[in-house]
Formats: structure tokens, C-alpha cells, sequence
């Protein structure tokens, strides 16, 4: 047997090959006899190690009984977990879910390996798929264009501008284009959401309770986001001035017909085109689609958003958006994470637990001809 088979062996496998040693020397030459006494040499040196791990075995039972329990594995730096690894673990999930009820971060830092020092905890794994999933979950605010500059941003848009021109050569040089610009500035503003929550649900496991927070607080801010976006399409003036982009709008009510008069006023760039009503709205245009007694989509196969948009705070508006949802832009200077404040004292007596959730986020219209409204007011 080979080095490596042997030192794979038990003892008594040890002790089957050495007894069939024993038999294959009485007829063996010298030569074999050689080998073979090789192969006894190795079996005891793996006797020996098997000795070792035995004895080093009761030490350590006796070191428990003892109360001096077990060493402790230190892992190479090559088997360091990396902060992905990190963020998956139980430990950080506790220590987020403490973090969030404290506001102290210390120990979510400490179990990162690398260096965060100021900036955001990143949430756990889990809850970062959680956030995502409710963001493409909204059909409006998963369409809009979104980006994640710091402080004001300025977005330039064309108002109007001349179009080319053929020249023929040695003739007189054309008129020079006409073009009339147009700036978005878009600043921040702080979307809030605090709900309280009672003293059982504190209780809860820290990855229960993480996902019970954010689920309510992300849904009811994604929601406002939307909401915001729609708002200012349907508020827009009809025409672009030189700090907002218009929205052209066609008289209500909103009917098949007045659909295509809507797609008819959409710019070139205008292509994923969505509509978007309330629930009454959409209702209404396909009852008359089906009294027309022929298959028909009143909707040009766009994709149909139910969205009850509320231009008063008050009743839902019964009009509708045409466009395209990338017209619109997010900045969010901080990034789309959900941040939280936590208050355990203003309402103590009540046995009650305060978390303020807050994006901070500029939404805008930025360019033109990528949306239509119908029966909206004051157009």
C-alpha cells in the first residue's frame, strides 16, 4: 500500500494489513522484504498519529468538564467572511435590528470587515431583496428614470428648436438654427412615513421584526413616490417654460376616442407607453369598448396602470395619463435606502414605539412630448 492509502487507515484496518505483511514475507525476496518492512514503518508512524488524536481528544473533554470549554477556531485571513457573507449572518441581523431600534451602529460596523466608517449601514441581504421587491412591484415608480446626485440638480430640456436644413454648395449659407432651452432645477425634498408599534412586536425576532418595519414603512413611501409623479404629470401646465416642462392635456371625459387624440400629441421618444386612471376610469372605457359589440382595445395595447390620482388631496381624479413613465426623473442624493428614526419615549405611557422612516428624494417631469393628459383642469 501506497503512503497516502495508509495514513487514511483505522487501527484495526492497521492491524489487517500488518498481519497480511506477515504472511507475504516468508516467501518473499529480499527486495520485497525491503518494501514491505517500509510499509510497516509507516504503519506505525500512523498508529502513532491516531495515538495523538485520542489523547488530545480527552484532553479536551477534560478541559470542558473542568469548565475551561472549548478553544476557540480563529480562521485564517484567506477565510475571512466578506461583508456579503456578513450581511447574511444572524449576528448582523441582530445587530441591525438593534441598530434600528437604538439608533446606535456601532456593532453593525464591528462585524464588518471592511472600512464604512461614516456613510450608511447597509441593511441585511434579505431585506435588501425585500425593499427591491416592493420597488418593481409598483408599476409606476419601478418605470421612472432614477438617479443619485448629491445636493440641487439641473436638467436641461428642449423647448423648441428649428429644424435642418439643406445647403447646396455655393449658395447662400442657411439661417442659423433657432433653439430654446429650458432648465429643471430639481431639489430634495424629505418623503416621511412613522408608524408605533407596540412592545410585543419588539419582541418579535430581529429578522421578523426588520421585515415587519420595513415592509409597512418602504410600501407607504414607495406609494407616496408614485403618487408625487403622477401628481405633477397631471398638474403640469400644457405648455414648456423656461424652469418646468409642460404636459399637453385633451377636454375630457375620457373615451376611446379621446385616447387616440391623447397618443396623437406624444413625441417620438415617447415608447413604453403606459395609461393610467382610476379603477372607475378604466372601467368605464372598456364597457364601452364591449357595447361596440367587435373586439376592440381602446387602449392601443399599452399597458393599463389602475392609480387613483388625487389632484385635491380629496376625491380621486377621474382622468387620465398617456406616456411614457421615463419622462420622469428621481434624484435621490442619500440613495433609495429607507432611513429610520426610533423613539421609544414620547409615547412610553402607552407602552407604544415610534419609527420614522425617510427618503430623501426630488421628483420631476424633465422632458417633453413624453406625456398627455385628458380632462384635466385648469389646462
Amino acid at each position: 500500500m501506497t503512503r497516502e492509502e495508509i495514513m487514511t487507515l483505522g487501527f484495526e484496518e492497521l492491524e489487517e494489513r500488518k498481519a497480511a505483511i506477515a504472511v507475504e514475507t516468508d516467501e518473499a525476496d529480499a527486495e520485497v522484504i525491503e518494501t514491505l518492512n517500509a510499509e510497516l514503518e509507516i504503519i506505525e508512524e500512523r498508529k502513532k498519529a491516531l495515538d495523538l488524536e485520542i489523547e488530545e481528544r480527552k484532553q479536551a473533554a477534560e478541559a470542558v468538564k473542568s469548565g475551561a470549554g472549548k478553544p476557540v477556531e480563529v480562521r485564517k485571513e484567506s477565510e475571512k467572511m466578506t461583508n456579503k457573507e456578513i450581511r447574511n449572518s444572524k449576528e448582523y441581523i441582530d445587530a441591525f435590528a438593534k441598530y434600528i431600534k437604538t439608533g446606535k451602529d456601532a456593532e453593525c460596523r464591528a462585524l464588518l470587515t471592511e472600512n464604512i466608517s461614516g456613510g450608511t449601514v447597509p441593511v441585511p441581504e434579505f431585506i435588501e431583496a425585500r425593499v427591491r421587491t416592493a420597488w418593481e412591484n409598483d408599476e409606476v415608480w419601478r418605470r421612472i428614470r432614477k438617479t443619485y446626485v448629491r445636493g440641487n440638480l439641473k436638467v436641461g430640456f428642449e423647448i423648441s428648436a428649428t429644424g435642418a436644413t439643406g445647403h447646396q454648395e455655393g449658395t447662400a449659407a442657411p439661417t442659423e438654427e433657432v433653439l430654446t432651452l429650458g432648465i429643471v432645477t430639481m431639489v430634495p425634498a424629505t418623503i416621511k412615513k412613522w408608524i408605533t408599534f407596540s412592545t410585543e412586536v419588539m419582541a418579535l425576532g430581529s429578522e421578523e421584526f426588520l421585515a415587519y418595519i420595513y415592509d409597512e414603512i418602504t410600501y407607504q413611501i414607495i406609494k407616496y413616490a408614485a403618487e408625487w409623479a403622477l401628481n405633477l404629470i397631471a398638474s403640469a401646465p400644457a405648455e414648456s417654460s423656461a424652469n418646468g416642462v409642460g404636459v399637453p392635456n385633451v377636454e375630457g371625459p375620457v373615451t376611446a376616442e379621446k385616447i387616440l387624440d391623447a397618443m396623437a400629441l406624444l413625441g417620438n421618444d415617447a415608447r413604453d407607453l403606459v395609461f393610467i386612471a382610476s379603477g372607475a376610469t378604466i372601467a368605464s372605457v372598456k364597457k364601452a369598448a364591449l357595447s361596440a359589440g367587435y373586439a376592440y382595445d381602446p387602449f392601443q395595447g399599452m399597458t393599463v396602470i389602475q392609480k387613483g390620482i388625487s389632484l385635491d388631496n380629496e376625491n380621486v381624479w377621474n382622468g387620465a395619463i398617456i406616456g411614457d413613465l421615463a419622462g420622469v426623473q428621481a434624484n435621490m442624493p442619500e440613495g433609495d435606502a429607507v432611513r429610520f428614526v426610533y423613539d421609544e419615549y414620547s409615547l412610553a405611557e402607552r407602552d407604544l414605539i415610534k419609527v420614522v422612516g425617510r427618503l430623501y428624494a426630488a421628483v420631476r417631469v424633465v422632458q417633453p412630448g413624453m406625456f398627455v393628459t385628458i380632462g384635466a383642469p385648469g389646462k
